[in-house]
């Protein structure tokens, strides 16, 4: 039986695409501005391109031997490392959440869901202190351990193993004799790779995008990010003005990335979007 297609509701189009050009307005003077002199930059029009974009890159890359590299591979290191973690972390935090019956879950539950409630920003100084403690200050481990426990993505996880992995499969293996941590690493986790893309992509970007704890944490500027470096060559005081051709054309590059892992897992996603939609 053919039912009919439902016609796209142009507010609804309208307001989608007022959000995208609104998106994307920030994007394409990043663009336009990294192609241009700092001279030019406030010479002509916003959105008018320049010719100086690969100069620009060329001057940004033999900064300091090329530490804008050194900054965006820390960058990778931090995001890709720690989401990773984090990741793993969560689908075991999460599984166990939703499976297992142990006293005080409830309660642990209600802590998990405060704790998605506090801004990072609270958490620096008090991790900062803790880390100077253990002398593991202006360290990479003083970045990387704290990205690794993220109490929305053991949420996440645990919202999706509920709704996406069977009581009954999980007896059936331990029926067959499986332990717990074969039952979870051959049966449970790919079941739940498409809700651990979603989480992963989550952490990565908050990692990438962070600011406050690398800028806490870190003295060495060869141990920063791409957001703490280029945040220096920004503000270098009033002795030094800031070096506007290097900054904008490193934002530009340092999204990329961002963007190709979007484009890279877009189809997990869509399974897990669509995988949620079904269920609820």
């Amino acid at each position: 039986m053919k039912t009919a297609q439902q016609k796209p509701s142009l507010v609804g189009t309208g307001v989608l695409l007022v959000g995208a050009v609104y998106c994307l307005i920030p994007v394409v003077w990043v663009l336009m501005a990294s192609s241009k002199t700092s001279s030019e930059l406030f010479t002509t029009f916003t959105y008018a391109p320049g010719t100086s974009l690969f100069s620009n890159i060329a001057d940004l890359t033999a900064y300091r031997d090329g530490l804008f590299w050194r900054w965006m591979a820390n960058t990778g290191l931090y995001a890709g490392a720690g989401a990773a973690l984090s990741t793993l972390v969560s689908a075991m935090a999460g599984y166990a959440m939703a499976k297992y019956r142990f006293p005080g879950r409830g309660a642990l539950f209600n802590i998990l869901l405060a704790g998605v409630l506090v801004p990072g920003v609270i958490l620096a100084v008090p991790q900062y202190l803790l880390f100077a403690e253990l002398g593991m200050t202006n360290t990479y481990w003083a970045v990387l351990l704290p990205s690794i426990i993220s109490p929305y993505g053991i949420y996440l996880a645990r919202i999706y193993v509920s709704a996406s992995v069977p009581d009954e499969v999980i007896e059936a293996a331990r029926t067959d004799g499986a332990q717990d941590w074969r039952i979870f690493r051959s049966v449970v986790l790919p079941m739940m790779v498409p809700g651990l893309v979603t989480v992963f992509l989550f952490q990565f970007v908050a990692i990438w995008n962070n600011f406050l704890l690398p800028y806490v944490m870190l003295g060495d500027d060869k141990l920063f990010p791409v957001t703490v470096g280029l945040s220096g060559l920004l503000n270098q005081g009033a002795q030094q003005p800031a070096m506007y051709s290097l900054v904008i054309p490193g934002a530009l590059l340092s999204i990329l990335p961002l963007l190709a892992l979007f484009l890279l897992l877009q189809r997990f996603w869509q399974v897990d979007l669509a995988a949620g939609a079904v269920k609820s």
